[in-house]
């Protein structure tokens, strides 16, 4: 098993550049089995997730093509098998995706139980809520579960969500836009990934509006065809070496960035003292300034364009380092909180409560052997690490790796003391 050796390194200092989002990309590819023609997506992160999603999509009959690096060529004339097997599924999460685009297109879908970071429940209840709604027939069984459109094929519907899911609001809209009449999907996901799926489908042909509102409104058409696609920056990334420039004290300017994108955490890193400015060659972060004292401050995570889940745990890692007092409520997921205990392995202060965590801020962390219990997570000891004492072991990085493109790279280039060790 491969590991991450980082060591206590000097405050972090140069530029960066942000890749393609992961969770705008897996939706994109897998809304290419939409159309016959030709889809072509721009930006394609060198991600282990998108390798599986290739894997899934080619074994549903899908030509892939890497036409040059991050350029994504995906031909599916025909859909060749509707049923995306578990020993591929099981990988990521993300893979029920092409569940909307075989049920639209092909009538339907079986699509294995998805596997994906262990961070808590995840049900696909309001993905299956949706389609019946649609007029399909959803076979849920322990390992599998089969959607099947009716004959004449799927209807819109006005569909409500109880919670603004995205994977169910891009699963739905992929489901939709070959639907007979108009859907609405009430209590939508605002999320930037969802507006660039929706982008991506009208350039397919589609007619989606509200992407991005807590009502999207999609009126069906008979078919889609091909387009061409650049993946939005990936605005979780992009969060992580803002928190890596400020835990170290160091200076980055960090470029391919939707300031947009980063409001919530923007804000809470300029409560805490760090300098955020953006130019026209992207996004200053300036956490050096001898003068500025860095302190504590209190997060909680919600849908967007709330505080973001996936950049709970690399902020706490932050917020052990500086002084006062904080509080991290976490609203997304019940089992968000694996990462502390290999934090206060470091020597950090941290208790948690059900959803809360209450940290006690500016102590000394120690180098350890801990273990990446999940991608964000993973991306926290990375960050707590490189101001540690001593050497920090990170095991189990094949979750950082899901989502992280090039990610020992880059932290070098900013003078990073990060090394990667196959066993």
């Amino acid at each position: 098993m491969a590991k991450f050796l980082v060591q206590k390194s000097d405050p972090l200092n140069g530029e960066v550049y942000i890749s393609g989002a992961k969770n705008a990309v897996l939706p994109l590819m897998a809304a290419a089995l939409l159309a016959e023609e030709k889809c072509v997506i721009d930006d394609v992160p060198a991600l282990r997730d998108v390798e599986v999603m290739k894997d899934i999509l080619a074994s549903l009959g899908s030509e892939i093509k890497e036409l040059m690096p991050g350029k994504l060529e995906v031909y599916t004339p025909v859909i060749k098998d509707t049923e995306a097997r578990y020993e591929l599924v099981s990988k990521m999460r993300a893979s029920f995706l092409v569940m909307g685009p075989l049920l639209a297109r092909n009538g339907h879908g079986k699509v294995h139980m998805p596997g994906g970071c262990t961070i808590g429940a995840r049900p696909i209840d309001l993905h299956l809520k949706g389609f019946e709604a649609l007029g399909a027939e959803v076979v849920l069984k322990d390992s599998y579960v089969e959607c099947i459109a009716p004959e004449d094929g799927l209807v819109g519907a006005s569909i409500y969500l109880d919670f603004p899911s995205v994977g169910a609001t891009e699963n739905i809209m992929t489901a939709a836009v070959l639907a007979k009449g108009t859907t609405y999907i009430i209590n939508a996901a605002e999320e930037p990934e969802i507006v660039d799926l929706a982008n991506f489908l009208n350039k397919m042909g589609a007619k989606i509006k509200g992407a991005g509102t807590d009502t999207i409104k999609i009126e069906g058409v008979p078919n889609l065809h091909g387009a061409q696609h650049t993946v939005i920056p990936d605005r979780i990334e992009t969060a992580t070496y803002m928190l890596a420039a400020a835990i170290t004290h160091g200076s980055l300017l960090i470029k391919n960035v939707v300031p947009d994108h980063v409001k919530p955490i923007t804000a809470k890193l300029r409560e805490c003292g760090v300098q955020v400015e953006f130019g026209d060659d992207g996004m200053y972060v300036i956490a050096d300034n001898p003068d500025v004292k860095l302190t504590a401050t209190d997060i909680k995570t919600l849908p967007y364009p709330g505080f973001p889940t996936d950049i709970q745990s690399p902020f706490m890692a932050f917020l052990t380092t500086v002084d006062g007092a904080s509080a991290v409520i976490e609203t997304v997921f019940e089992n968000r909180f694996m990462h502390v205990a290999e934090l206060n392995r470091m020597g950090a202060n941290i208790k948690t409560d059900g959803n809360k965590a209450q940290i006690q801020g500016g102590k000394k962390l120690e180098g350890a052997k801990v273990i990446a219990t999940d991608l964000r997570a993973g991306a926290a000891l990375v960050l707590a690490g490189l101001v540690a004492d001593g050497t920090t072991e990170i095991s189990e990085i094949y979750h950082i790796e899901r989502g992280y493109e090039k990610f020992v790279d880059k932290f070098k280039a900013i003078g990073a003391d990060i090394f990667r060790m196959d066993e």
